[in-house]
């Protein structure tokens, strides 16, 4: 007898489903014993179901394809929730298999009972209760085409006995694909931001993730403008490579001339990005905004010219519109300003020697000195994600993926499981907080069961970094931020990947070395600088004024020790500023 749950492999494997990232539940036993019976769509078994929902988000947006994940009813699929936000909200393909309690149970307080359609809406493109074996399968492919076609969470919520129904007669198995289509805007669109970008004297480019296989068209513009670049950190890795215009990122994580770059140009094309942060936008540009999802233009700055289309596709049908011969003075400068920049940051990542403190900017710039050319690379939110935005460099091959949207801890060990799970012998390279590693660090024993030789790199300084900074920024008090952590070298050997811990600079390349060389799982625990600080490209007044306010209140309160931890840390970039 062919199941509802047979019918639900069977599309899934035609679809070039190979693996669901889960936790089992009894009410999902009709689903794994499916599973099991078909041997070729793997159970990808995971230790908490909000790691699963951030695998699937992690294969999803290393493949570009549909990823799957699955969770019992109740608490189960609830714990789903946080990783599907940030699937949801970085644009990547995930469907989520809900399994609900009994049918006949719903609306009366049940055991677990929740209403996980309805959970789940807000996070999701397609959320969906099944309620017959007839409405299954129809229900699984409208989910699964709006996953793919919309690039986002798709629900389906399916009480557990349902599973183990027969599946209707005359049942016939779809394969789900993506369509490909290209978009263009309108001749009368597409002449309005000529008009404007010929008419300026500046124009600066800021390309997002939009961007990605656009790179050719992307450089064709910027050369037809004479435009520095400016990237969005999900541009970073489309984008800063092998680019002669570009001029660094943007942002609270981003470069100086980058900021420059927006600031002084009198018009700005954006292509392929929502960047969110207002306060980094030009005050008095035209704008010319390229995406493909048109409701998202506008949403960050006024927009003169709307373009609703491809970057690719957009890009190519507007060149031959553009006249050439602008001068170079406002490209020279902001790659001269880009150079400045760069040098004073790669001076700050010099590794140092012998039992030197070990900074984690140096952390970053050795990873990206020693990792494979094709390697992936998944940072915690944090200060993580703020080291590999400026250390870790791109070249075409290489990936760059992490909660750039939703801004999420924990996501860099959870979502490299997904990752390497798609691709086994690629390189999967995580910067992990210590804050994010701990809070699912049940996800080791994953790496160990699944046999997945993920490299997690772990910046060990005791504390909510970001945090901190952004408490002293505010002017407060650090406070709630420290941590007790273990030597979390120690925790992989006794769980059994390879693990090595890095106290002083002149240990770092080796102990790194070493874990990309293990065939396996390897946690490198790097104790680095606590106090750390960060200066955005952009300090506000108000900023300056909490600094200087976290200082006294630290001094008063007995915390003096902090401000001179701060300033020894800091030397060094107080003296190249």
């Amino acid at each position: 007898m062919m199941t509802v749950a047979d019918v639900m492999v069977a599309t899934l494997k035609a679809s070039g489903v190979r693996r669901v990232h889960g936790l089992p539940g009894d009410s999902l036993n009709g689903l794994t014993d499916a599973l099991r019976r078909d041997g070729e769509v793997s159970w990808q078994h995971v230790r908490h179901e909000e790691a699963a929902a951030f695998a699937a988000a992690g294969e999803a947006a290393v493949t570009g394809e549909l990823a799957v994940c699955a969770a019992s009813c109740g608490p189960g699929n609830l714990h789903l929730i946080n990783g599907l936000f940030d699937a949801q909200r970085s644009g990547v393909p995930v469907l989520a298999i809900a399994a609900h309690i009994p049918r006949a149970e719903i609306g009366t307080g049940y055991f677990q009972e929740t209403h996980p359609q309805d959970l789940f809406r807000e996070c999701s493109v397609y959320s969906e209760l099944v309620s017959t074996a007839e409405q299954l399968p129809r229900v699984l492919e409208i989910a699964m085409r709006s996953a793919i076609e919309r690039r986002g969470v798709a629900v389906i919520v399916v009480p557990g006995e349902l599973f183990r129904d027969r599946a209707p007669s005359g049942t016939r198995v779809h394969a789900i694909r993506p369509a490909v289509s290209a978009r263009v805007p309108g001749d009368a669109d597409l002449a309005a931001a000529a008009e404007i970008l010929n008419g300026a004297g500046r124009v600066t480019i800021l390309a997002g993730a939009g961007c990605e296989g656009a790179h050719d068209e992307l450089l064709a513009i910027a050369e037809r403008l004479r435009a520095p670049v400016v990237h969005a950190l999900r541009g970073k890795e489309f984008v800063e490579y092998d680019n002669p215009y570009d001029v660094g990122m943007t942002g609270l994580l981003g470069f100086p001339s980058g900021y420059r770059a927006m600031e002084h140009c009198d018009a700005l094309l954006m292509l392929g990005t929502d960047f969110p942060y207002r306060a980094f936008y030009p005050e008095r540009a035209r704008v010319v905004q390229v995406d493909i999802r048109g409701e998202r233009i506008g949403r960050r700055v006024p927009v003169d010219a709307p373009l609703v289309g491809g970057v690719r596709e957009t890009v190519t049908a507007l060149l031959p519109r553009l006249t050439g011969g602008r001068g170079d003075e406002h490209l020279s400068t902001m790659r001269a300003h880009y150079r400045r920049t760069r040098a004073r940051f790669d001076s700050l990542a010099r590794a140092g020697h012998g039992h030197g403190a070990v900074h984690p900017q140096a952390v970053a710039a050795a990873v990206d000195r020693l990792a494979a050319r094709d390697a992936v690379f998944l940072p915690d939110v944090g200060t993580p994600t703020l080291w590999a935005a400026r250390y870790l460099s791109m070249n075409g091959s290489r990936r760059l993926i992490g909660s750039f949207n939703h801004g999420t801890m924990a996501n860099a060990l959870p979502q490299a499981i997904g990752v390497q799970a798609a691709q086994p012998r690629r390189q999967v390279v995580t910067l992990s907080g210590d804050g994010g590693l701990a809070m699912l660090l049940g996800e080791l024993l994953t790496l160990r069961q699944q046999r997945l030789p993920v490299k997690v790199v772990v910046l060990n300084n005791d504390a909510l970094a970001f945090v901190e900074l952004e408490m002293k920024a505010d002017g407060f008090v650090n406070y709630g931020t420290e941590l007790t952590n273990p030597d979390f070298a120690e925790v992989a050997r006794a769980v059994g990947l390879f693990g090595v811990r890095v106290e002083h600079a002149g240990e770092l390349d080796a102990a790194l070395e070493k874990a990309f060389a293990h065939d396996g799982p390897a946690v490198v625990d790097v104790v680095t600088v606590r106090h750390e600080l960060a200066i955005p490209p952009r300090v506000s007044l108000e900023q300056v004024k909490g600094f200087t306010l976290w200082g006294t209140r630290s001094v008063l309160g007995g915390a003096g020790d902090d401000v001179i931890d701060v300033a020894g840390a800091n030397l060094r970039q107080l003296a190249l500023e």
